[in-house]
């Protein structure tokens, strides 16, 4: 490693990654007017299925960030507010409904096509519903996957996850969701008029793989890596584009080149802040109406957020492996969203990673979805590490304003610096 600390420009793969999701986007937007079918797929919904049967998708939650990162919330909101529907509730999950409603030439990068398929677990009391809603478009048809509940995990589940995933979710959960995994194949395929090819299931599952392998790599590099050599903003996309290309041969790709940018800044000295004395952990979903603020801290509290839950998740909670690609897609998605949210399981993960990244303090986005946000935050804060919970939604402005205020604060009050 050099011995002075470079300030690093963006990272390329961060810059490869947006723009080749701009260039399929437009390239998608075509290939939808010319009659090929388009799916509006949730994030914990079995997307390598859509992959394998040559069936073009977007994330949900993908096109949300898109929307607020190009400032068209407020007006997507206030279309859904306008349609008779609440505001104010799950507006992550609903602002693609509102958005769908927008003049081209307000909507970013004009316009969702209209999906043929949106397919979606019934998570909480409103996802379903969002969902129901997409099937009142004339276009469209909606299918819902149940969601079962969390059963206690064993200590440690990252380590095991990827071969014993029994252990971790039990078996009549992923019976249950191998079984309607099923029903989604039997009725998506007469729809389509092809069968889907279970070996090309197995590829994309084995390339979903190899792609979390690369993640899990580049998370350990950041986690050990002192100071942060890259910035919270360029992994994030660096991640999460891939992330939605799961399964494709560029996917993998991308990850390894993002973990040779990341192994390359570290033996090049690089440093986010030369004079880090601060390292903050960021739980929650991402402020994509102001990523700049992630980065607003560095200059006067020596500041910088060097953990999202997207690289880490990535790394720790999609690899399956297993001989039938069909139950290990299951076992991916049946406990997707209690590692994330569901005390145990959610909570010692979180404090696994804020121990590994040497963690300083923690700023928790508590949405309205998300009940064990407060046993989260205790657990943390049991192992002397600070916590600033925000309640309110990463689509909606108008319940984080003052988000860029109250770190300040907690900065002052609450996480001292670092020698």
């Amino acid at each position: 490693m050099s011995a002075r600390l470079l300030t690093p420009e963006r990272l390329p793969s961060a810059a490869a990654a947006t723009a080749y999701q701009r260039e399929w986007f437009a390239g998608l937007a075509g290939r939808v007017r010319d009659g090929e079918p388009l799916a509006l797929a949730n994030a914990d919904a079995p997307h390598e299925v859509l992959r394998a049967l040559d069936v073009h998708y977007v994330v949900n939650q993908w096109w949300s960030s898109i929307i607020s990162a190009k400032r068209a919330g407020p007006a997507s909101l206030q279309a859904i507010g306008a349609a008779g529907l609440p505001d104010y509730s799950r507006q992550y999950d609903a602002l693609p409904l509102g958005a769908q409603n927008l003049p081209a030439q307000d909507a970013p990068w004009g316009g969702l096509p209209e999906p043929r398929f949106a397919i979606a677990e019934r998570g909480g009391d409103v996802t379903h519903k969002i969902f129901e809603q997409w099937d009142r478009r004339p276009q469209t048809e909606t299918f819902l996957l149940s969601r079962t509940a969390a059963v206690p995990a064993p200590e440690g589940w990252w380590d095991i996850v990827a071969h014993r995933w029994e252990e971790v979710f039990g078996r009549p959960r992923i019976d249950l969701l191998q079984a309607e995994i099923e029903n989604l194949i039997t009725w998506l395929e007469p729809r389509l008029g092809r069968r889907l090819d279970r070996a090309r299931l197995g590829e994309v599952m084995g390339l979903a793989n190899e792609q979390a392998e690369w993640n899990r790599r580049t998370r350990d590099l950041l986690a050990s890596a002192r100071p942060l050599p890259v910035a919270v903003t360029d992994i994030i996309p660096s991640v999460m584009v891939p992330q939605w290309h799961r399964g494709t041969r560029w996917a993998v790709e991308a990850a390894r080149r993002l973990h040779d940018d990341v192994a390359q800044r570290i033996d090049d000295g690089a440093a986010v802040a030369p004079r880090e004395r601060r390292r903050l952990m960021w739980i929650g979903r991402g402020l994509w109406s102001d990523l700049e603020m992630y980065r607003s801290f560095q200059e006067e509290f020596d500041a910088v957020f060097v953990w999202s839950m997207y690289l880490a998740i990535a790394a720790d909670g999609y690899v399956r492996y297993g001989d039938d690609p069909v139950r290990a897609l299951a076992a991916r998605f049946v406990g997707l969203t209690d590692l994330l949210y569901v005390p145990p399981m959610s909570s010692s993960w979180y404090v696994k990673e804020a121990v590994s990244h040497g963690v300083d303090g923690v700023v928790h986005l508590v949405a309205d979805d998300t009940p064990g946000g407060a046993l989260i935050s205790a657990a943390l804060e049991e192992r002397g590490i600070p916590v600033l919970e925000i309640r309110g939604s990463n689509a909606d402005d108008r319940s984080t304003a003052d988000v860029r205020d109250r770190i300040a604060r907690f900065l002052r009050d609450r996480v001292p610096a670092s020698a």
